[in-house]
C-alpha cells in the first residue's frame, strides 16, 4: 500500500513538473509564431501638404506597439511647415517603431524627416543631407539667413539628441557657417566645429592625437551611405527592406505596403494646382456676374473654388473659417453690384473676405509666429498667389466676355439673327417723333451738337456749322438718317 501511494505521489510530482515546463515552451512557441507586421510606407516626391495627410493615415494604421513603420525615403523636400508636421507624426508614434530606409535620397525636408525615425537605413549608392533653408529669388535659389537657420538648426539638434547621433554634424546639414571637425583626444573621438576648437586651450590642442576636416566653412554636410555609416548616422548598408530586417533578426514578419489612395493622389494634385483653380475660379465668378441669369460660368466658378476648398480641407489647412470668409465676400460682392450703386464699402468688404478666405485655405495658421520665420514667408508667396489669381482671373473673365462670348454663336445652336442692323436708319417720324419745320429752344450750347427741346421731349441735335447759345429757340431744318440738324429761329 505504501508502495502505490510512493508510485502515485512520484507520477504526479513528474506531472507536476512536465507542465509546469512546457507551459512557458508553448507560449513561447505561440509568441514566436506570432509574425512582426512591418509598413512599408513610400515618402516620394515633393515634401507637402497632401503628404503630410497621408503619413498621418499611415501611421495611425496599427496601434500595435510591435509593429515597424518603414518609410522608404525618396524625396528631394519641399515645405518646411509640412516637414515639421510629418516630424511631429514620428516623434507621436511610439518609441522603436519608425526606422528611415533612404532608398533614393533624402535631401533637405527628406533629411529632417529621416532623422526623426527611431533609426536610419541606407541603401547603396544613395544620399542624405543639405537640410539648409531655400528661398527662390530674380537671382535664383538663394539661401536664407540666420533667422531662418537658428531653429532648424535647434531642431535637427533636438532629434539628433533623441537618436544619438552626432549633433554638430546634424547641425552642419542647416548652415554652412562653420567647419566640422573629427579629433581624437585622450584615446576618445568626437566630433567638434571651428567654433569649439578655437576655444580650446593650448593645453588641449596638445592632447589632439588626430584631427581630421569633416565638413569645410562654407559647405553642408550630404553624406553618402558609406560616409553616414561612418559619421554613426546610418545603422547599415543594405539592398533591400527584407535584408534590413534579417539584419536586425526580425526573421518571423509580414511586409505590409500603404500606398496612397486615389482619393490622397487625386488630393495632392489638386492642391499643387490650387493657385491655378483659384484664377479659373474667381474669373468664372465675375464673368456670370456680368452677364445675365446663371449658366456655364458660375458653374464653373463654383467646381474651381469647390475643388480648391476641399483639397485644402482634407489635407488639413481649410476649415469651415475659411469657407465662410470666401461666401460671406462673394454676397456682399453681389450686393454691391446688383444692389448698390458705384463701388464702396461694401464691395471693398467683400473683396476683402474673400481674399482673407483664399489665403487662410492654404495655410494652417492665422498671423505668422515669430519664432518660425518660414510662417512670415509662407504667408507672403500665399498672398501673392491670391493676389495673382485674383488680377489674371478678372482679365481672363474681361476678355472672356469682350471676346469668347460674342463668338458661341458659331458653336451653340441659335436661334440666332443672320442679319444685323448697321445700314438701318431712323428716318421715320415716329421714332423721332419730330419733323422739319418743328420748333423748340436748345437747353444746351450747339458748338455745333448739343441737346434742344422740343414738345416737352429732349432730342440730339447739330446745328449747320454755327453756334447756338443756350436758350435760343431753333427750328427743326431737316433729318438726315439719326442726324436732327436745326437752325436758329431768327435765321429763317
Amino acid at each position: 500500500m505504501v508502495t502505490c501511494l510512493n508510485c502515485l505521489w512520484s507520477t504526479g510530482f513528474i506531472l507536476v513538473v512536465f507542465f509546469l515546463v512546457l507551459q512557458p515552451v508553448q507560449g513561447q512557441a505561440t509568441a514566436d509564431n506570432t509574425k512582426i507586421k512591418v509598413y512599408e510606407i513610400k515618402v516620394e516626391g515633393p515634401v507637402e501638404p497632401g503628404m503630410a495627410a497621408f503619413l498621418k493615415r499611415a501611421l495611425s494604421s496599427d496601434q500595435d506597439p510591435s509593429s515597424i513603420f518603414v518609410l522608404k525615403m525618396d524625396t528631394f523636400g519641399g515645405r518646411v511647415d509640412s516637414a515639421l508636421q510629418i516630424v511631429d507624426l514620428i516623434l507621436n508614434t511610439p518609441k522603436g517603431k519608425t526606422v528611415a530606409f533612404v532608398s533614393n535620397k533624402a535631401i533637405s525636408a527628406g533629411a529632417l524627416i529621416s532623422l526623426a525615425c527611431n533609426q536610419l537605413v541606407m541603401k547603396h549608392h544613395t544620399t542624405i543631407g543639405d537640410c539648409a533653408p531655400i528661398m527662390n529669388s530674380s537671382e535664383g535659389p538663394k539661401m536664407m539667413g540666420e533667422k531662418f537657420q537658428s531653429p532648424l538648426r535647434a531642431k535637427f539638434r533636438s532629434l539628433a539628441k533623441r537618436n544619438n547621433y552626432p549633433e554638430v554634424l546634424a547641425e552642419a546639414m542647416v548652415t554652412d557657417r562653420m567647419a566640422v571637425y573629427r579629433i581624437t583626444m585622450d584615446g576618445e573621438t568626437r566630433y567638434m566645429d571651428s567654433r569649439d576648437y578655437d576655444d580650446l586651450t593650448d593645453k588641449q590642442k596638445q592632447a589632439i592625437t588626430a584631427k581630421k576636416t569633416i565638413v569645410d566653412k562654407g559647405e553642408l554636410l550630404t553624406m553618402d551611405a558609406v560616409e553616414a555609416k561612418e559619421l554613426g548616422f546610418s545603422r547599415m548598408t543594405v539592398d533591400s527592406v527584407g535584408e534590413m530586417l534579417a539584419n536586425m533578426e526580425i526573421l518571423n514578419h509580414e511586409i505590409i505596403p500603404i500606398e496612397e489612395s486615389w482619393s490622397e493622389t487625386f488630393v495632392r494634385f489638386i492642391t499643387k494646382i490650387a493657385p491655378i483653380l483659384m484664377m479659373i475660379g474667381l474669373g468664372a465668378i465675375y464673368t456670370e456676374i456680368k452677364s445675365p441669369g446663371f449658366g456655364v460660368p458660375g458653374l464653373v466658378g463654383i467646381l474651381c473654388l469647390g475643388l480648391v476648398f476641399a483639397g485644402q480641407y482634407l489635407v488639413g489647412l481649410a476649415d469651415y473659417t475659411e469657407f465662410l470668409l470666401v461666401i460671406a465676400g462673394m454676397i456682399l460682392f453681389g450686393v454691391e453690384i446688383f444692389v448698390l450703386p458705384g463701388f464702396g464699402i461694401s464691395g471693398i468688404a467683400g473683396l476683402i473676405l474673400m481674399g482673407a478666405g483664399l489665403v487662410l485655405a492654404l495655410q494652417d495658421f492665422v498671423l505668422p509666429d515669430p519664432s518660425l520665420p518660414w510662417q512670415g514667408k509662407l504667408l507672403v508667396n500665399n498672398l501673392i498667389q491670391v493676389l495673382g489669381a485674383s488680377v489674371v482671373g478678372l482679365f481672363l473673365a474681361l476678355a472672356t466676355i469682350r471676346y469668347l462670348l460674342p463668338r458661341l454663336s458659331v458653336v451653340v445652336d441659335g436661334p440666332y439673327l443672320s442679319s444685323t442692323l448697321k445700314d438701318s436708319h431712323a428716318d421715320s417720324m415716329e421714332i423721332l417723333k419730330a419733323s422739319p419745320g418743328d420748333k423748340g429752344v436748345a437747353v444746351t450750347f450747339l458748338r455745333p451738337s448739343g441737346k434742344v427741346e422740343i414738345r416737352g421731349e429732349l432730342f440730339d441735335a447739330v446745328t449747320q456749322g454755327e453756334f447756338i447759345e443756350k436758350g435760343t429757340r431753333i427750328r427743326v431744318a431737316r433729318i438726315e438718317g439719326n442726324r436732327m440738324i436745326v437752325l436758329a429761329e431768327e435765321d429763317k
